[in-house]
C-alpha cells in the first residue's frame, strides 16, 4: 500500500475543491519545478479568465523590469539565452583570435559596443560623410541619388527596395517596391485623434525631431524648422500608406510592370539610374506593392523644397544610427521610442544592447556557437518528430472537413505533405567571410554589416531560390511560415522553457507548449487568409473553387467579429482584421495540435500530474507560451502597428471556441468564457 503524506492529502483536497481533478496516486512533479503548476492563479476561476488563470501566479511574482515593455517567457528565454552568449562573447574579446575568424569578429564587435570612450569622443563622425552628402544635394536627381546610397547602407527613406521571391513564381528573385517614409510605426499615429496617439504625434513632432537634429548638428532654428519639414513630408506620405489591414490582400500588393512601366508611373524617378545607385543589377522588371505610394513619392518629389528633403534625410540618417553613436543620442532616442512608444523606464545596460544588436547583425556566427552547448541532437529529434505528427493530425483534420469539397481537399492535402520544416539551426551556415569588423568603431561596425547584408540579399536577385538559408537565428525566440517556399522555420530557441531542461517536460505541456502554440500554428498559417492563397510550390495561385473560397471567407469573418469585440485600452479594439492571418493560426494550431497529443501515451493514460490532467496540462502548456504582461503604452503600439493579438487575447479568444477545452474546466453557461456551442468558430 502506498502510504500518502498529510501535506499530499491537503494539496489533493485543495486540488479536488478548485475543480481541476479528482485526487489519484499518480506521477508528480516537484510542484516548484513544474512549468505549469508553478504559475497558477487559483483565486481565478479557469471559466472565467483563462489567461489569468494559467499565468497569474507568475505575473504577480514578477512584475515588468523598468528596462522592459513587456516581460514574459520569451523575456526569460532571452536572458538565459543572453547569460550564455555573453560568455561567449567575453571569451572571444580575450582570445587574440586570427583576423577574419569567427572569434575575431564576435570579441572586437563587442568590444567596440563597450568601448563608450570611444563612442563618445567619435560624437557624429561615423554619420558625418553621410551628413556632408545630404548638405550637398542641389536637385531631385541628387536626392533620389542620396536616398539610394543610405538605403544600401541600412537608412530607409522614401524607396522601399528590397529583393524577394515573385510571388507567381516562386522560382523567381525579383526586385520588390515596398511603401515606406515614415518616421513613426505607421500611417495611423499621423491620423487617429484619441488623447493617447495625440500625445505621442506631439512629443514626435514638436520634441523628439527637433532634439535629435540639433544633435545632428544644426542650431534650434534650423533644428525646429527642419522638424516641421520632417513632419510635414511624412504626413504625405502617410496619406498615401496603405492601413496595415489593407497590407495582407496578397493580389492587391501585387503588382508588376515593366522598368518602363515604372518610369510612366513616376516620371520624376529615372529607375534604370535608380537602380544602379541601388546596386541591383540587370533589373528589367519589378514587383510594386503599393503604386500609389510611389506616385505620391513623385509628388513630393517636385512639391517639397530642396531643404525640406535635406532635414528630411538627415532625420532618416541621425534616427536609424541614434543607438550606436553618443550617449546624449542615444538617451533622445531611447526617451521617445522606449520610454514614449513602449513605456520602459529605463535602458537596457548596455553589454545586452550591444549582444542584441550583434545578434541581429551576424546572429548565425553566434548560433553555430549556440546550438553546439545548448540544444542537443535528442532535442532537434523529438520536435522534428513532432512537426510530422502534427503533419498527421492536420491531415486528418482536412479530411474531415463537412465545409470543402473533395477537389479543394486534394489540394489542400498536397500542400500540407510539402510543407518544409527547417526544425533548430541551419545544415548550413552564412559565409561571414567578407564582412570586415575592427574594434575602431561601434557605428562604422554596425554601417559595415548593414552594407553587407543589403549586399548579401540583393546579389541574390538572377540567382536560385536558396532553400537553406535562414531568416532566423537558432537562438531566436521565435518561428515562422514562408508562403513563397511553403516552409516553417522553427528555431532551437523556441522549444526553451526557462530553468526547465527539455527531457524533463511531459508531452502534455509540449504539445500545447510547442506542437500547437508553434508548430501546428506555422503550418495553420499556410492555410490562413493569406496562406491558403499560395499552392503547394508556393505560387500565388486560385487553386480553391469558389463555393470553397466563400465559405472559407464566411467562417473567418465570425473570427473577425470574434476580435472585433475586444476592448484592450481605452478606445482602443483589436482590429480583427488586420490579426485574421494569426488568429486563425492559433484557433487552428490549438485544435490540431490536441488532434496530435490526443495520440500519445500520457493522453491515453489519463494520469494526472501534480492533480492536472493530461487534457488540463495541454490547455496551460499552451498558455505559457504566452505568458506575460505589457505596458499600456506598449499594448497601444501592437494594436496599431502589430497584426498579432496581445498574449492574452491569443489565449482566451480561441480557447472560447474549442469544445475539450470545456470539457477539460468544466467551464459551463454562467461563466465568462462560455460561448453558446453554435457561435463558436471552426475553421480547421
Amino acid at each position: 500500500m502506498t502510504k500518502i503524506s498529510t501535506k499530499t492529502l491537503i494539496y489533493a483536497a485543495t486540488i479536488t475543491a478548485l475543480g481541476l481533478s479528482a485526487y489519484t496516486v499518480a506521477p508528480l512533479i516537484d510542484p516548484k519545478n513544474d512549468p505549469v503548476y508553478k504559475n497558477l492563479d487559483t483565486s481565478v476561476k479557469p471559466g472565467d479568465n483563462f489567461f489569468e488563470y494559467a499565468n497569474g501566479g507568475w505575473i504577480k511574482r514578477n512584475p515588468i523590469p523598468a528596462a522592459y515593455s513587456s516581460w514574459g517567457i520569451g523575456n526569460e528565454v532571452g536572458e538565459e539565452i543572453r547569460e550564455r552568449l555573453r560568455k561567449i562573447n567575453e571569451d572571444a574579446e580575450k582570445a587574440n583570435a586570427p583576423k577574419g575568424s569567427a572569434s575575431q569578429k564576435i570579441g572586437d564587435f563587442y568590444y567596440s559596443g563597450l568601448d563608450t570612450v570611444t563612442i563618445e569622443k567619435e560624437g557624429i563622425a561615423p554619420i558625418q560623410s553621410e551628413l556632408a552628402m545630404i548638405d550637398g544635394i542641389k536637385n531631385v536627381q541628387d536626392i533620389l541619388h542620396v536616398s539610394a546610397y543610405l538605403n544600401t547602407y541600412g537608412t530607409r527613406g522614401i524607396i522601399g527596395a528590397g529583393v524577394g521571391q515573385d510571388a507567381k513564381n516562386s522560382t523567381k528573385m525579383m526586385v520588390h517596391l515596398r511603401q515606406s517614409g515614415l518616421g513613426l510605426a505607421n500611417r495611423d499615429y499621423y491620423f487617429r485623434t484619441d488623447a493617447r496617439t495625440t500625445r505621442i504625434r506631439e512629443d514626435y513632432r514638436t520634441k523628439h525631431l527637433p532634439a535629435m537634429l540639433k544633435l545632428a548638428g544644426w542650431n534650434e532654428q534650423m533644428a525646429t524648422q527642419g522638424a516641421e519639414s520632417v513632419f510635414k513630408i511624412e504626413k504625405y506620405l502617410a496619406e498615401n500608406n496603405r492601413k496595415l489591414e489593407d497590407m495582407r490582400d496578397p493580389y492587391r500588393n501585387y503588382n508588376k510592370m515593366s522598368v518602363a512601366q515604372l518610369n510612366q508611373l513616376t516620371p520624376e524617378i529615372s529607375w534604370p539610374v535608380l537602380f544602379k545607385d541601388l546596386e541591383l543589377k540587370a533589373v528589367d522588371s519589378v514587383i510594386v506593392g503599393q503604386p500609389e505610394y510611389y506616385k505620391a513619392v513623385n509628388t513630393a518629389l517636385k512639391t517639397f523644397g530642396i531643404d525640406d528633403w535635406k532635414a528630411y534625410l538627415r532625420w532618416k540618417v541621425i534616427s536609424t544610427n541614434a543607438s550606436y553613436l553618443s550617449k546624449a543620442i542615444e538617451d533622445e532616442n531611447f526617451r521617445f521610442s522606449g520610454t514614449v512608444l513602449s513605456g520602459r523606464k529605463e535602458q537596457l545596460p548596455r553589454w545586452k544592447r550591444v549582444l542584441d544588436t550583434e545578434n541581429g547583425i551576424m546572429g548565425e556566427i553566434l548560433g553555430q556557437l549556440f546550438v553546439k552547448e545548448y540544444f542537443p541532437v535528442q532535442a532537434k529529434a523529438r520536435y522534428t518528430q513532432m512537426v510530422e505528427n502534427v503533419r498527421i493530425a492536420f491531415r486528418e483534420h482536412i479530411e474531415k472537413l463537412d465545409w470543402m469539397s473533395p477537389q479543394t481537399k486534394q489540394k489542400a492535402l498536397t500542400k500540407l505533405n510539402a510543407v518544409h520544416p527547417k526544425v533548430g539551426y541551419p545544415d548550413h551556415w552564412k559565409d561571414f567571410s567578407t564582412l570586415v569588423i575592427d574594434r575602431k568603431s561601434y557605428a562604422g561596425n554596425v554601417i559595415r554589416a548593414r552594407h553587407w547584408a543589403y549586399l548579401n540579399s540583393v546579389n541574390k536577385l538572377g540567382k536560385p531560390v536558396d532553400h537553406q538559408e535562414w531568416n532566423m537565428t537558432p537562438q531566436t525566440y521565435n518561428a515562422n511560415y514562408s508562403p513563397s517556399n511553403n516552409e516553417i522555420t522553427l528555431p532551437a530557441a523556441q522549444f526553451i522553457i526557462p530553468g526547465v531542461k527539455d527531457a524533463d517536460v511531459d508531452d502534455a505541456v509540449v504539445y500545447g507548449y510547442a506542437a500547437a502554440s508553434t508548430i501546428g500554428h506555422e503550418i495553420t498559417h499556410g492555410f490562413d487568409d493569406q496562406g491558403r492563397q499560395f499552392d503547394a510550390k508556393g505560387n500565388l495561385k486560385a487553386w480553391w473553387t469558389p463555393q470553397d473560397s466563400a465559405k472559407f471567407t464566411q467562417r473567418a469573418q465570425l473570427l473577425v467579429n470574434q476580435f472585433n469585440n475586444q476592448v484592450v485600452l481605452d478606445s482602443l479594439h483589436i482590429n480583427g482584421k488586420a490579426t485574421l492571418g494569426e488568429n486563425i493560426a492559433d484557433l487552428g494550431g490549438i485544435v490540431i495540435g490536441l488532434t496530435a497529443f490526443e495520440k500519445t501515451q500520457q493522453y491515453k493514460e489519463g494520469k494526472p500530474i501534480n492533480g492536472l490532467t493530461p487534457l488540463q496540462r495541454f490547455f496551460l502548456g499552451y498558455a505559457l507560451g504566452w505568458l506575460g504582461h505589457t505596458r499600456n503604452e506598449a499594448l497601444a503600439n501592437q494594436i496599431l502597428t502589430d497584426v498579432h493579438s496581445p498574449g492574452f487575447l491569443r489565449v482566451n479568444v480561441p480557447f472560447t471556441d474549442v469544445p475539450e477545452f470545456y470539457t477539460a474546466f468544466q467551464i459551463k453557461p454562467g461563466d465568462k468564457m462560455w460561448v453558446d456551442p453554435d457561435k463558436r468558430v471552426k475553421i480547421w
